[in-house]
């Protein structure tokens, strides 16, 4: 028991020695937790609970403002004392995306959104260039936008000059699990903007998947079907928080470099020679 207690100790201490901070607020959970698709409020509070996620991304579908519903849903967001980060999940045209993120901004009092603008129905790709200029517009707006979108670095170039200090590139497409589809772009993502907080979001189907997006250097993962939709979300949950401090861990102590010969690890010199 006191080796366990040890060794939560010392994750608890690294963790609050290497925060992250989006728009000048610091967090230290690197987990961002969606909220859809659990099979009841109480599973998802337990989720939650166990993931130490400080962040939930809400849909304003979920909410209605003439008839109530969806209340007890925003009590028990509240409740668990989490921040929330609104989303404009569905939303196809700038217009709708931008008339959403202004509802949530009234509804939850956060200039924060999680900016979607989809473009593509098969595999939810995002529309980059609806992408941009609802970008442009929100954060002329006062809004600080959390923009899901792709690897590409030309969009990511717009996007930050268009007033976004984080960006959100997908690992894979929303729901299908697949992982990082695509490490090299993620990865010249991270060396080409080495001061922007990057956050994977989408696609991410096991913790796996997690710690190797940490170990690209990225700073925080967002994701939702793979806990929501597993034979136990919580702990799943738990799985992906550990996943996510042990990939951050091996990101900081600087791994070794993939080779393509092997490398002997016991010395040859002075090995005793038999027969």
């Amino acid at each position: 028991m006191d080796a366990v207690n040890t060794t939560t100790n010392a994750t608890s201490s690294s963790a609050n020695t290497d925060p992250l901070e989006f728009y000048g607020t610091q967090v230290s959970s690197r987990l961002l937790l969606g909220t859809a698709q659990y099979p009841s409020p109480a599973i998802l509070a337990e989720a939650i609970r166990s993931s130490g996620t400080e962040i939930v991304t809400v849909s304003l579908r979920r909410e209605s403002g003439a008839a109530k519903s969806g209340q007890s849903f925003w009590s028990l967001i509240r409740d668990l004392g989490v921040k929330v980060l609104p989303n404009t999940a569905g939303c196809k045209t700038v217009k709708e995306a931008v008339t959403t993120a202004e509802m949530a901004r009234e509804l939850f009092g956060t200039p924060w959104v999680k900016l979607e603008v989809i473009g593509e129905d098969d595999t939810l790709q995002p529309d980059v260039f609806g992408l941009v200029e609802a970008a442009r517009i929100l954060s002329r707006d006062g809004f600080q936008v959390f923009p899901y979108t792709t690897e590409d670095l030309v969009v990511a170039e717009k996007l930050v000059s268009a007033g976004c200090e984080v960006l959100m590139p997908w690992g894979a497409p929303i729901g299908s699990g697949r992982g990082l589809n695509n490490p090299y772009g993620l990865r010249s993502m991270r060396a080409h903007f080495p001061g922007i907080p990057l956050v994977v979001d989408a696609g991410v189907g096991v913790p796996s998947h997690a710690a190797a997006a940490m170990e690209l250097g990225y700073d925080a993962v967002l994701l939702n079907t793979a806990v929501a939709k597993a034979g136990d979300p919580a702990r799943m949950a738990r799985a992906f928080a550990r996943a996510l401090e042990a990939g951050r861990e091996a990101f900081l102590a600087d791994p070794i470099d993939a080779r393509d010969m092997a490398a002997p690890s016991t010395p040859v010199m002075g090995r005793a020679v038999l027969g």
